[in-house]
């Protein structure tokens, strides 16, 4: 869902084009304040779709704040170009957990293709060494209509990336083969697909429903993304094993964008503690350890590292003291205000609406939507945009 009403609002602000004038294109930082609730997006999404070919980071200290801005930037903007790097959860080599893995996986995939327009993600992810994006040069696999292949040889390949084979596929990062047939659901795929083999000939690919099994729609390409476990093992032996950091994947100019309330060095410094004392726990349980500079950047050469890019910084009112925002740069004020709580009591809107306060009411459910109708037929200047939209 894109909501281009309120992007052309933003835009439209004196202190957007002063934000604009001032904006670093290749070092240096400015900062805007004054910019509560949800606004923030706003004004990310905004700079995004005036420059669509220049990057964007989103900084936040926690994943559930990266997952806010990820909900908020992806109904601004759709999800084609926003996508979340989570940190791994854990302090070893390996993402314990699929999803996470997955989600990573993809991430870097569609940088790597240049189909990123904002990235969200953390100091700790920026900081991390990961073997992932030479293991996707080697592991990344296209299988097209009309390829030849073996399938013991893509049954090999699938198991040395990290898949499990089982007698039916249920879940991401599984695949089964039957006779002829390979289905195979890999990260990053919209639906689990269906490969029907003539010998060594790949004759069809569909995709296929996971609840009844049954193939739909024909498609013509299919990529297979490793698992991130993968990285450890072969498939970095061909790329020599080489780690590198999240924004050594950026371009120069990318801009970063350091959320409000967010303190990239103690974050982390914190990082660097726990990652020795996790590491320090396995040594005493007898585990084989990967040392912390293998897993992680120093935090002096981290920081340096994101200093290097263009920075914007977004403080919230009152919250100088503290803040991770540079001294001596431009700050941009914003007019805006917290948006008043309704809490559900729609006479109260209707009062708002009275005053002069131009309200988009943004419906989850029809329930919902036939309230607002209702409210809208009675206040012109109340827009509203229902589930559907």
């Amino acid at each position: 869902m894109a909501l281009p009403a309120f992007l052309e609002r933003i835009a439209a602000l004196p202190a957007f084009t002063r934000l604009t004038a001032v904006l670093p294109e290749r070092s240096g930082a400015v900062c805007a304040t004054g910019l509560p609730g949800s606004s923030d997006a706003l004004l990310v999404a905004a700079l995004a779709e005036r420059d669509p070919n220049r990057l964007v980071v989103v900084l936040t200290d926690h994943v559930a704040e990266a997952e806010r801005w990820l909900s908020d930037l992806t109904s601004i903007l759709g999800d084609a170009g926003v996508v979340l790097y989570p940190p791994r959860e854990g302090f070893g080599e390996v993402e314990p957990h699929a999803e996470v893995a997955g989600e990573r996986v993809e991430t870097l995939s569609r940088l790597a293709s240049g189909r990123v327009r904002v990235l969200v993600t953390t100091p700790r992810a920026a900081m991390e060494r990961t073997r992932l994006p030479a293991a996707l040069a080697s592991a990344r696999m296209e299988i097209l209509r009309g390829d030849v292949r073996r399938i013991d040889e893509l049954a090999a390949h699938l198991d040395r990336v990290g898949y499990e084979r089982v007698m039916l596929v249920e879940d991401v990062a599984q695949y089964a083969v039957r006779g002829g047939i390979v289905d195979i659901y890999g990260f990053g795929m919209t639906s689990p697909v269906r490969l029907e083999f003539e010998g060594d000939d790949v004759v069809e690919i569909r995709a296929f429903d996971l609840l009844t099994q049954r193939s739909s729609g024909h498609v013509e390409r299919v990529v297979v993304l490793p698992v991130e476990s993968v990285q450890a093992d072969d498939a970095d032996a061909d790329a020599g094993g080489e780690r590198t950091v999240l924004p050594a994947l950026w371009p120069p100019a990318a801009l970063v964008v350091h959320a409000a309330g967010t303190h990239v060095r103690p974050e982390l410094a914190r990082t660097w503690d726990e990652a020795a004392h996790h590491a320090e726990l396995a040594r005493r349980r007898g585990e084989d350890v990967v040392t912390r500079d293998l897993l992680f950047e120093s935090p002096a050469m981290a920081a340096d590292r994101l200093r290097a890019f263009p920075g914007l910084y977004l403080e919230r009112d009152g919250e100088a003291e503290g803040s991770d925002v540079p001294d001596g740069i431009d700050r941009v004020p914003f007019p805006l205000r917290p948006p008043e709580a309704i809490e559900r009591d729609m006479k109260r809107l209707g009062s708002l609406v009275r005053d002069g306060l131009t309200t988009t009411i943004l419906c989850d459910n029809p329930g919902q939507d036939r309230k607002s109708t209702r409210l809208n037929s009675s206040h012109p200047d109340i827009s509203r945009m229902p589930s559907s939209a």
